[in-house]
C-alpha cells in the first residue's frame, strides 16, 4: 500500500483516468475478490491495460454504491443485473437513469416490507398466544394445506387469529 501510495504521488490521477481494481476496492468499500465476482456476473466491466491489468471507469463506483445498497435491501443478484442491463454501459447513469432504476424496484420493495411486517406480527401474535396446538397452528400447516398456494411459505391471515376472534378453524 505505501509503494501504491509513492506511485500516486510520482503519478497523480487525473478526473478522467480509469481506476485500477485495488483503487476501486479501497474507493467503494468492496473487496477485489467481489469485484471480480461482480465483473463475472456482468454487473460491473472493465477494460484491459496494455498489462492485461483491469481499468475501470469512475462511474463504476456508483454502480457499486448501488449493488451494495440493493443486497442490504435484499435484492437478488439476478434482479440488480437485469435492471443494470438498461444503464449504459460506457458512461456513468445519469439522475433519469438511476429514477427509472428505483421506480421498478419500489414495487418489490413495498411488497417485502408488507411481507415482512406481516411476518414479523403473525410471529409476535403466535409467539404470544401460546396455544402451540398442533391440530389448529397454522405455523404447522397440517396435511400441508398451504402446498396448493405454491412452493415456499405463505403468509395469510395471522397465526392464532381463530383464537383471538373465537372462531374454530
Amino acid at each position: 500500500m505505501k509503494r501504491a501510495l509513492e506511485d500516486q504521488e510520482d503519478h497523480p490521477l487525473r478526473s478522467g483516468d480509469p481506476l485500477t481494481v485495488g483503487e476501486v476496492a479501497a474507493r467503494s468499500g468492496v473487496a477485489v475478490s467481489a469485484l471480480h465476482f461482480y465483473e463475472s456476473k456482468g454487473l460491473i466491466c472493465s477494460t484491459r491495460s496494455a498489462g492485461n491489468q483491469r481499468r475501470y471507469p469512475r462511474g463504476i463506483l456508483r454502480r457499486l454504491a448501488v449493488i451494495r445498497v440493493a443486497q442490504r435491501m435484499g435484492l437478488p443478484l439476478s434482479v440488480i443485473a437485469e435492471a443494470f442491463s438498461r444503464l449504459p454501459d460506457d458512461k456513468a447513469p445519469t439522475v433519469a437513469d438511476w429514477r427509472r432504476l428505483s421506480a421498478v424496484w419500489r414495487a418489490d420493495l413495498d411488497a417485502r416490507i408488507r411481507t415482512l411486517t406481516q411476518l414479523r406480527d403473525q410471529l409476535d401474535g403466535c409467539i404470544g398466544c401460546g396455544c402451540l396446538s398442533l391440530k389448529e397452528c397454522p405455523l404447522r400447516n397440517p396435511q400441508d394445506a398451504l402446498a396448493e398456494e405454491g412452493p415456499g411459505p405463505h403468509f395469510g391471515a395471522g397465526p392464532c387469529e381463530h383464537r383471538k376472534s373465537g372462531k374454530a378453524r
